[in-house]
C-alpha cells in the first residue's frame, strides 16, 4: 500500500496528547474513567430502550442507534489512545491508521445525519402529531437508519481514499489519532486540492444537516408558541431539549474542527475540540436524554425495581 503511495512510511508515531513523563497516568486514569462511563451509560441506554416496551417508539429507535454510534467512534479512538498512555512508543501501523480514519469518520458523519432524523423525528411529532404514527412507520424508520449508516460509509470512503493517494514523507503525527488534518501535514506534496475536497465534504455534511435541524426546530418553536396552555408548551419543549442540547455539542467542536483552514487553529486548541467529540460527548449523550428525559427515567426506575424487588 505504501508502495502504491510511492512512499516509504510503513508506520506512524502518534504524538499524543502531551510528552510530559508525569502526566501521562494521570490521563490513562482520566480517559479510562471517561471510556468506561461512555460504556456503562451507552450500552445501558441500548439495554433499556431494548427490555422496556414503553420506549419502542421511533424517537427511542433513534436513540439507540445514536448510543450505538457513540459506542463505536469512541472505541475506535479510546482504546489505542489508553495504550499509548502507558507505552513507551506510541506506534500504529500505516494500515492500522488508515482504519482507525476510515471507521472513525464512518460514525462520525453517520452521527451527523442520526441527529437530523432525530430532529425530523421531533418536527413530525410536535408539527404533525396526528399523523405521526403513519409518517414515522417502522419501514420508514428503517429506511431513515439505513440512509444514516449509507452515508457515513460514503463520506468515509471518500475522504479515506483521498488520505490513501497522499505520499507520507513524516512519520510523527501531532494528534492522538489519526485524523484527516493531521495527516495532511506529513504529505510530500501539496494538499491544497485534497484539502479543498476535505472542506467542502465536511462542509456539505455538517451545513446540510444543521440547516436541516435549524429548519425542523423553527418549525417546532413555531408550533410551540401557538400552544395555547404553559403546560403543554413546556412538556412538548422538554421532549426535543435533550436533543437540542445534543446537536448543539456536536456540531459546535466538529464545526471548529472541519470548516477551517488546516493552519487556522494552534495544536492544543485542535486537541481539546477533538477530545471534546471523541471522547466527552459520547460520555454525555446518554446522561443528557436520561437526566433529561422523564420516559427514560421512569423505565430505568422500573427496570430497576424489577431487578431488586
Amino acid at each position: 500500500m505504501a508502495t502504491e503511495n510511492h512512499s516509504t512510511v510503513t508506520e506512524f508515531i502518534l504524538g499524543g496528547l502531551t510528552n510530559k513523563p508525569e502526566l501521562q497516568l494521570p490521563l490513562f486514569l482520566l480517559f479510562l474513567g471517561i471510556y468506561l462511563v461512555t460504556m456503562i451509560g451507552n450500552l445501558g441506554m441500548i439495554t433499556l430502550i431494548c427490555v422496556n416496551a414503553q420506549l419502542h417508539t421511533p424517537m427511542y429507535y433513534f436513540l439507540g442507534n445514536l448510543s450505538l454510534l457513540d459506542l463505536c467512534y469512541s472505541s475506535v479512538i479510546t482504546p489505542k489512545m489508553l495504550v499509548n498512555f502507558v507505552s513507551e512508543k506510541n506506534i500504529i501501523s500505516y494500515a492500522g491508521c488508515m482504519s482507525q480514519l476510515y471507521f472513525f469518520l464512518v460514525f462520525v458523519i453517520a452521527e451527523c445525519y442520526m441527529l437530523t432524523v432525530m430532529a425530523y423525528d421531533r418536527y413530525v411529532a410536535i408539527c404533525s402529531p396526528l399523523l405521526y404514527n403513519v409518517t414515522m412507520s417502522h419501514l420508514v424508520c428503517f429506511l431513515l437508519v439505513a440512509v444514516v449508516y449509507i452515508m457515513g460509509l460514503i463520506g468515509s470512503t471518500i475522504e479515506t481514499s483521498l488520505m490513501l493517494k497522499l505520499p507520507y514523507c513524516e512519520v510523527l503525527i501531532s494528534h492522538y489519532f489519526c485524523d484527516i488534518l493531521p495527516l495532511m501535514k506529513l504529505s510530500c506534496s501539496s494538499t491544497s486540492d485534497i484539502e479543498i475536497i476535505i472542506f467542502f465534504l465536511a462542509g456539505f455534511n455538517i451545513i446540510v444537516t444543521s440547516l436541516t435541524v435549524l429548519v425542523s426546530y423553527a418549525f417546532i418553536f413555531s408550533t410551540i408558541l401557538h400552544i395555547s396552555t404553559r403546560e403543554g408548551r413546556s412538556k412538548a419543549f422538554s421532549t426535543c431539549s435533550s436533543h437540542l442540547t445534543a446537536v448543539g455539542l456536536f456540531y459546535g467542536s466538529a464545526s471548529f474542527m472541519y470548516l477551517k483552514p488546516s493552519t487556522a487553529s494552534s495544536l492544543a486548541q485542535e486537541n481539546v475540540a477533538s477530545v471534546f467529540y471523541t471522547t466527552v460527548i459520547p460520555m454525555l449523550n446518554p446522561l443528557i436524554y436520561s437526566l433529561r428525559n422523564k420516559e427514560v427515567k421512569a423505565a430505568m426506575q422500573k427496570t430497576l425495581r424489577k431487578k431488586f424487588c
